[in-house]
């Protein structure tokens, strides 16, 4: 006798895989990803994503080194979430503009 398990009753990862354009791969804290709305929402059971099931988004806007930053900067706002006074995030000022355009996507 074969029984199904419900993908609903199994807890989701703690981690997430973000894949880039390029391939690079990224495996970050569930809760850090889901600072932004973008992969928040895909990563939600109830939005019948494949990602949701999986744990695995596949970014094909961006190449690794916007996912990258990306990823730093999901990891420095949960750290600084409750903090008064934070210090400002080194970003190169070569990639300002595609990082704007990647907050305005992921919704931080």
């Amino acid at each position: 006798m074969i029984t199904q398990t419900s993908s609903s009753s199994t807890p989701p990862s703690e981690y997430v895989t973000l894949i880039s354009n390029d391939g690079f791969e990224f495996v970050v804290l569930r809760e850090a990803a889901c600072v932004a709305g973008t992969i928040r929402k895909m990563l939600d059971p109830n939005s019948n994503f494949q990602e949701a099931s999986s744990g695995r988004c596949k970014i094909m806007q961006f190449n690794g080194l916007i996912l990258e930053k990306l990823t730093e900067y999901l990891y420095y706002n949960l750290k600084h979430r409750d903090c008064k006074d934070v210090p400002d995030m080194e970003i190169p000022p070569a990639l300002c503009l595609e990082l704007l355009v990647a907050g305005d996507f992921f919704d931080v």
